[in-house]
Order: structure tokens, then C-alpha cells, then sequence
């Protein structure tokens, strides 16, 4: 049985003492949820101050992002062993602006992805069209391409480990929103995408997310569609009240 997960990915938001203020406020109102896991991805100078708080409860931690070296001459960047070290157990790889803004390529967001999974981080691997894309009809092939690069050498057994986070670029941050039968039939297409490349059990078991405006509104009738799996929340996973909306939803939609 695959897990529905919800997680939320804070981007550049919330100091290490708004950090706690979150959780402090957070950790009771979703103390009960059982079924689906909670992951929150917070900035790096957070990262200590969230491992911290939510010890010992049902959240867990990601990274926004890192390098795939493990040490070395990269001012400016976090390697897997410091995010181990800080008790970090997931990793948001590959969003579309880490793609856009600062030229991730596939070949690079696999090095981090290999590495992730090399050092017992759980990768968040994140797909996705631009509106031109979906408009010319090319949806399908950018996300095929996307997650055939970004999986590249990344064995059948090691996919337990992986979550894949379906997010149309054109419903990131701009409150569109794919309707739950266009995001279903792209995460559709992603499950048989993952039998041809590894196996049923695999494509099966595999957690795929959506993001991409995802809200307290319009949680609970994505996350109820057949293979989506919970989703990867932006701007809703800041103010307590609304990502426990979201994360009630999951926890409601066991598949």
C-alpha cells in the first residue's frame, strides 16, 4: 500500500524563531493524523531550529535543496552529510524554480537525487510542464523526460525511498490550479511511465504528489483522485490553520 504524503515546501520564507512559532502552533493540531505521513521543507537556516521541535512527533523535515558532493570547494552549498547530521530525513529536488532560476538541469538534479538516496535521504523529485508545453500538447513528453533523467541509474529497490511530486509550472505560485481530471490523468500517465520503466509492484508503491496551488480549498478532491498520492504545498503550508486543513484531507484518502 503507498503512502499518501503531504508536504510543505516553505521556499525562502520564516526565520529559525518564526520556525518554532509554527510549530509550536502546528505539532498539536495534527498530533492525531495517522495515515499519511508529514513532511515540511524549510529553509537551511531553519533546518536545526524544525529537526529540533518536531522531534519525537509525526512531522519530518526536508531540505529545499543540496549538492550531490559530499564535501569539497562549494561556497555556498549543503551537502547530504550535513543534512544527516541535522536529522534531516527528505529532500525537495528539482522544483521548477531551482530548474528555471538557477539552471538544474535533469543530468544534475540525478547526481543529487543518486546522492540523496546514497546517504538514506528520501528524495522529493519534482516534474513538471510550463504553460507553452502544455498548450503545444508536449505535457507528456516533458514530464516522461524529466523523470527518466532525473531517475537515471536509480535501481528498482531504491525507488521505495523516492517520492515524485507532479507540479505544472503554470500552477506554481499563480493560483491556477489543474483540475483534478487533468492532474489525475498526468499522474496516470506517471504510474505507467514507472511500470515500463521498472515494474507494476514499483509503479504501484511509488508516492506521487501534486503540487501546484494546492490549498485548503482544493485539497481534499485531488488527493481523493486515484493516483494522487498528497502533494507537495507551497504558500498554504505557512499558516498553520491551512496546511492542517490539507493535511487532514490526506489522512482521510488512504488508498
Amino acid at each position: 500500500m503507498r503512502k499518501v504524503i503531504v508536504a510543505g515546501n516553505w521556499k525562502m520564507n520564516k526565520t529559525a524563531k518564526e520556525a518554532a512559532e509554527f510549530f509550536a502552533e502546528f505539532k498539536p493540531l495534527v498530533a492525531d493524523v495517522k495515515n499519511a505521513g508529514i513532511v515540511i521543507g524549510v529553509p537551511f537556516t531553519a533546518l536545526e531550529t524544525a529537526t529540533r521541535e518536531t522531534a519525537g512527533s509525526n512531522i519530518k523535515i526536508a531540505a529545499e535543496n543540496m549538492n550531490a558532493n559530499d564535501s569539497g570547494a562549494y561556497t555556498g552549498e549543503v551537502s547530504p552529510l550535513m543534512l544527516k547530521d541535522l536529522g534531516v530525513e527528505y529532500v525537495i529536488l528539482g522544483h521548477s524554480e531551482r530548474r528555471e532560476y538557477y539552471g538544474e538541469t535533469d543530468a544534475i538534479v540525478n547526481e543529487k537525487v543518486k546522492a540523496a538516496l546514497k546517504h538514506g535521504l528520501k528524495p522529493i523529485l519534482c516534474v513538471g510542464e510550463k504553460l507553452e508545453e502544455r498548450e503545444n500538447g508536449t505535457t507528456e513528453k516533458v514530464v516522461e523526460e524529466q523523470i527518466v533523467g532525473g531517475l537515471k541509474d536509480v535501481c528498482a529497490e531504491k525507488m521505495a525511498n523516492v517520492v515524485i511530486a507532479y507540479e505544472p509550472v503554470w500552477a506554481i505560485g499563480t493560483g491556477k490550479t489543474a483540475t483534478p481530471a487533468q492532474a489525475q490523468e498526468v499522474h496516470a500517465f506517471i504510474r505507467n511511465l514507472l511500470v515500463k520503466m521498472y515494474n507494476a509492484e514499483v509503479a504501484e508503491n511509488v508516492t506521487v504528489q501534486y503540487g501546484g496551488s494546492m490549498n485548503d480549498a482544493n485539497a481534499a478532491e485531488l488527493i481523493t483522485q486515484k493516483d494522487i498520492d498528497g502533494g507537495l504545498v507551497g504558500g498554504a503550508s505557512l499558516i498553520p490553520e491551512k496546511f492542517t486543513v490539507i493535511v487532514k484531507a490526506g489522512d482521510s484518502a488512504v488508498k
